[in-house]
């Protein structure tokens, strides 16, 4: 045999061995799942819950917020429509009060604002968490791969948010 084709078996036996080597890497398929959070954040009874327990907790006061805020308008309505006939300092005395409620009505809207974004992060925060061991007991007893979250796209056949859903809502609360 000439140099060039001991060349050529030599490189036909080792391709032969990487395809025979790559065939059962091939034959092993990769289980993928996909898990829609936003769906999970939407749909779940814990989710819904904790929107729940958040309007309890803060409603009262949002309407507190509303109606300050309806005075205050009707107020400066009424200071509009009288304006003309009152003397400038009383006209003036009551653009300083309305200017004052204003900015009193502000601070506490921004407050609220501030507690009630603080809140719902908590309260997402527990149904995240609560989420997240649903998905690792369903990565490990379905013997998963990898579970991916955040995707562009994502076929109809990995999505397992529905039963995220099933398994999260079967659970008692927290």
């Amino acid at each position: 045999m000439n140099m060039l084709t001991k060349r050529l078996l030599t490189l036909a036996g080792a391709a032969a061995a990487v395809l025979a080597l790559a065939a059962p890497v091939a034959a092993q398929e990769l289980k993928i799942g996909y898990v829609n959070s936003e769906r999970v954040l939407r749909e779940s009874n814990a989710a819904k819950a904790a929107q729940a327990k958040l309007e309890a907790e803060f409603g009262k006061r949002e309407r507190d917020l509303s109606e300050q805020g309806s005075r205050l308008k009707a107020a400066a309505d009424k200071l509009d429509k009288e304006g003309p006939t009152l003397s400038e300092t009383e006209r003036n005395r009551r653009q300083r009060e309305l200017v004052d409620q204003d900015r009193d009505l502000q601070r506490k809207r921004r407050e609220f604002q501030e507690d009630l974004a603080q809140r719902k992060n908590e309260e997402l925060a527990t149904v995240v968490e609560r989420a997240n061991r649903v998905i690792k007991q369903i990565f490990d007893s379905e013997k998963y791969d990898v579970i991916l979250q955040e995707v562009v796209f994502a076929s109809p056949r990995v999505d397992i948010t529905e039963k995220v859903i099933r398994s999260l809502n079967a659970q008692p609360g927290k």
